[in-house]
């Protein structure tokens, strides 16, 4: 199986497990490094890049959700995303252009790739995908649900995801929300 498919394939896992909706927020961070067999952050490509962007537009079709990619440190992980998405969210963007020595290759592709791409500094996502150990958590919602993929290795890499629900509250007395599947299932956005 190409990389192309891997990644559409657990990518579909965590649309599917996460019961992400149309608009919401899905981050990406992917070392192409790692991905090739390196050490993270040495031997970045485009071309790398490239089948995971063609493998999350492919299921992006298909969800609706919106895909922000996370930058590396160099821009202290901003996230590349469509001005669309910023201003549904109502995010400040940033100034700076992804290049793959600063901000990553994966960044870099998805910026020149994205309709009217912009960067943000934060986000709250729904839920995220990490190839390569880029570290995402501090993009996604407060309780975070960890998902283990079918495939745990995409070329070199290592696959990290989890998506994420509202957060319990009230103790003892409070009526929760227990079928996160069902269409009208209680979550606000």
């Amino acid at each position: 199986m190409d990389i192309q498919s891997q990644v559409e394939q657990v990518l579909r896992e965590l649309v599917q497990a996460g019961n992400i909706q149309t608009g919401q927020l899905l981050v990406i961070g992917t070392s192409t490094s790692e991905v090739m067999g390196h050490h993270i952050g040495t031997s970045g490509t485009e071309t790398a890049a490239q089948p995971i962007f063609a493998a999350i537009e492919a299921v992006r079709v298909e969800a609706g959700f919106y895909p922000v990619f996370q930058c590396c440190e160099h821009l202290n992980r901003a996230l590349v995303m469509e001005r669309a998405a910023m201003l549904a969210y109502r995010l400040e963007p940033v100034s700076a252009i992804p290049v793959p020595r600063a901000g990553g290759s994966m960044a870099s592709y998805a910026y020149k790739h994205l309709q009217q791409a912009c960067l943000v500094e934060a986000v709250s996502a729904h839920a995220g995908i990490d190839i390569g150990g880029t570290l995402i958590g501090m993009h996604l919602k407060p309780v975070a649900i960890p998902l283990r993929p079918s495939i745990r290795i995409i070329g070199h890499a290592s696959v990290q995801m989890a998506y994420t629900r509202p957060k319990l509250i009230g103790g003892a007395r409070a009526v929760y929300v227990v079928d996160e599947s069902s269409a009208d299932n209680g979550f606000c956005d």
